[in-house]
């Protein structure tokens, strides 16, 4: 069994065609599959088709760094920390209620999964419960006993979360503060996190650098760095590698550094809809085609195929408790 360690179905490439594409990746032997929580316009999406898949599909939550602006933050870090029962960043109540979460066929939701999904003809959405009483053990729940919980109900880290400065460096203050708190939070909580980084990565080594004292794990999602820039992480916590489709690419150097990293840091990934491996390049990407990822690390470690799936899926599970 293979484990996606980073998906996104409810993404809107990807949602009208999910419950066939889940099919195909379980078909393919793509057992688990971890979707990455982007932010409040697209949480209650995730929610839905992670409760019907529990034990197939696992969910993290957390504020992506591209969606930072000076007038969300707080609210969307505020919805966060609900989640999980933390009060808002500020102190304060279980989160702003009064802030939208996704609108979704005319319903509004509070922070968190708290609005109820109607059905969608568009995506053949089911009625659901109301989603807060299904994740309702996250908030109520001990921390150190989360990771025995499956499904929705089991948050395996936050994320994705991070810096993304390639669209520019307008929003550099808010997001390093958004990422440090999502840190701290983790850290509390005991869970591992999962890093997005475009362009940024002496910002994040310093964060790292600065947040020793918090003893984070996790994984460097969508890996582009050096073997030195792995190095450097590993100095300040304990950090395995996304390896996704751009291992495929042939003008990639990825694979030059993927020979000189530990087998015990490597997970596997798609990052699905984008980033498709060859010779799927440039066209919709999904979880079945986690195989040819997994064909292409075994060849630059020197290993079977059923020797790389065999390791990356326990780190996977050891790293996410899944």
């Amino acid at each position: 069994m293979l484990v996606d360690t980073h998906t996104h179905f409810y993404d809107d490439w990807l949602l009208p065609d999910a419950e066939a594409a889940i099919q195909r990746a379980l078909d393919a032997g793509v057992g688990k599959m971890i979707q990455a929580d982007v932010d409040s316009t697209e949480r209650p999406r995730m929610w839905e088709i992670g409760l019907r898949h529990p034990g197939v599909l696992f969910q993290m939550a957390g504020f992506y760094p591209g969606s930072v602006r000076a007038d969300n933050w707080r609210d969307e870090l505020d919805q966060v920390h609900g989640i999980f029962g933390r009060g808002t960043i500020s102190g304060g109540g279980p989160g702003p209620s009064s802030v939208p979460q996704n609108t979704v066929e005319g319903t509004v939701g509070g922070p968190g999964p708290r609005g109820k999904m109607a059905p969608s003809p568009d995506y053949g959405w089911t009625k659901s419960t109301d989603a807060l009483d299904q994740v309702q053990g996250i908030a109520a729940g001990d921390a150190r006993s989360w990771p025995g919980m499956t499904g929705v109900t089991g948050i395996v880290a936050i994320g994705e979360i991070g810096l993304d400065y390639h669209e520019g460096r307008e929003y550099e203050k808010e997001q390093k503060e958004v990422l440090m708190l999502q840190l701290e939070l983790a850290a509390k909580l005991n869970l591992p996190v999962n890093i997005h980084l475009r362009d940024a990565w002496e910002d994040f080594l310093a964060i790292l650098k600065d947040t020793k004292h918090l003893n984070l794990r996790g994984n460097l999602h969508c890996f582009s760095g050096s073997y030195e820039v792995y190095q450097e992480a590993n100095r300040y916590g304990d950090w395995s590698v996304g390896i996704g489709g751009v291992v495929t690419f042939k003008n990639s150097k990825l694979a030059q550094t993927l020979e000189r990293i530990p087998l015990h840091h490597i997970l596997l990934e798609t990052d699905a809809p984008y980033l498709a491996p060859v010779p799927h390049r440039g066209e919709r990407n999904e979880s079945s085609f986690l195989p040819l990822i997994a064909q292409k690390v075994a060849e630059v470690k020197g290993l079977t195929v059923e020797e790389c799936e065999r390791i990356t899926t326990e780190n996977a599970e050891r790293l996410f408790y899944i």
